[in-house]
C-alpha cells in the first residue's frame, strides 16, 4: 500500500482539487504546500513574492517539501515550480508516488485567467508565460514522476477515478 504521493504539474492542472477527492478515496490526509507555506509564515504567497522575491518563495518551499514529504499517509499537492529545485525532486521522487498532471498551457490559462493571486501570471502576456513555465518544467515533472495523467478536458473526479484504478491495478 501506497502511504504518500505526491502530486507534480502547472498551475491549473488540477492538483489541489484532484489531491483532495483522491485523498478522500485512499482514506489519507491531502496537504497543499501551497496553503502550508502560508499558514507557516501568515501571509499569501503574492505577499511572500512582494517581499522576497521568488527566491525566497523557493527557500520557503524547500524547507515545506522537506519536511512534508518526510510524513506518512497523506496526499500532497506541490507548486508549479516545486521541481525546479534538484533536491525537491530528490525528496518527492524517493518518499512517495510522483504523480504528474499535466495539461496544455491552453486549459491552465482557461482555469487560472481569472485568478490575481498567482504571481507568476501578472504579466502582459499570461498565456506566453504559461507556454515558458511548460517549456522549461515538463522535461523535470516527467522525469520526477512515476505516472503521468492528462486532466485536459476533464473533471476533477473523473482524474481520482482514474488514478485510483491505476494505483489498484498495480
Amino acid at each position: 500500500r501506497i502511504s504518500n504521493i505526491f502530486l507534480v504539474g502547472p498551475m491549473g492542472a488540477g492538483k489541489s482539487t484532484i489531491g483532495r477527492q483522491l485523498a478522500a478515496q485512499l482514506r489519507l490526509e491531502f496537504i497543499d504546500s501551497d496553503h502550508e507555506i502560508q499558514r507557516r509564515t501568515g501571509v499569501d504567497i503574492a505577499t511572500i513574492f512582494d517581499f522576497e522575491g521568488e527566491q525566497g518563495f523557493r527557500k520557503r518551499e524547500k524547507a515545506v517539501i522537506d519536511d512534508l514529504t518526510q510524513r506518512e499517509g497523506h496526499v500532497l499537492a506541490t507548486g508549479g515550480g516545486s521541481v525546479l529545485d534538484s533536491d525537491n525532486r530528490r525528496n518527492l521522487s524517493s518518499r512517495g508516488l510522483v504523480i504528474y498532471l499535466h495539461c496544455s498551457p491552453e486549459q491552465q490559462y482557461r482555469r487560472t485567467m481569472r485568478d490575481k493571486k498567482r504571481p507568476l501570471l501578472q504579466t502582459e502576456d499570461p498565456k506566453a508565460r504559461l507556454q515558458e513555465l511548460m517549456d522549461e518544467r515538463d522535461p523535470l515533472y516527467r522525469a520526477t514522476a512515476d505516472l503521468v495523467i492528462t486532466t485536459e478536458d476533464r473533471s476533477a473526479s473523473a482524474v481520482a477515478r482514474d488514478i485510483v484504478a491505476k494505483l489498484e491495478h498495480d
